[in-house]
C-alpha cells in the first residue's frame, strides 16, 4: 500500500466525519508525520497499539471476525448502504439477542444492564 493512497483515503474519510481518537498499529504509514498530522489537524487524538503486541486490539479484532463470518460474508451485501443497514442490525442483534458462550450464554446487554 502506497502512503499517498492511505493519506488520500484518510482525507476523504475526514470529510465525512472526524474520530475523537484515531487508533492504528505502528505500521510505517500510520507512524508517518504526514498521516498523524492530518488527524491532529482534524482535532483527533492519536492512539497506537504497542509494537509487537498482537493482543492489544484482540477484542475488536474478534468482534469484526464475528461480524464478517456471521453477517457480512453470508449476506454478501451489494451496496454500501445495504451493508451499513445490515451491519447496524447485526450489532443490535449481537448485543441484545445473541447469546455469548464467554458470558455463560447471556447477551452483553444482560451483563451490563444488571451490573
Amino acid at each position: 500500500m502506497e502512503i499517498d493512497f492511505v493519506l488520500d483515503t484518510s482525507r476523504k474519510a475526514l470529510n465525512v466525519s472526524s474520530p475523537e481518537i484515531m487508533n492504528s498499529d505502528q505500521g510505517s504509514h500510520f507512524t508517518s508525520p504526514k498521516f498523524t498530522q492530518i488527524f491532529l489537524d482534524a482535532g483527533s487524538k492519536i492512539s497506537m497499539d504497542h509494537r509487537g503486541r498482537a493482543y492489544d486490539n484482540i477484542f475488536i479484532e474478534r468482534l469484526w471476525r464475528t461480524i464478517k463470518y456471521e453477517d457480512i460474508y453470508p449476506k454478501a451485501y451489494e451496496t454500501p448502504k445495504e451493508a451499513r443497514i445490515g451491519i447496524h442490525n447485526y450489532i443490535k442483534f449481537y448485543n441484545h439477542e445473541r447469546p455469548h458462550s464467554r458470558l455463560k450464554d447471556r447477551t452483553p446487554e444482560e451483563i451490563y444492564r444488571y451490573r
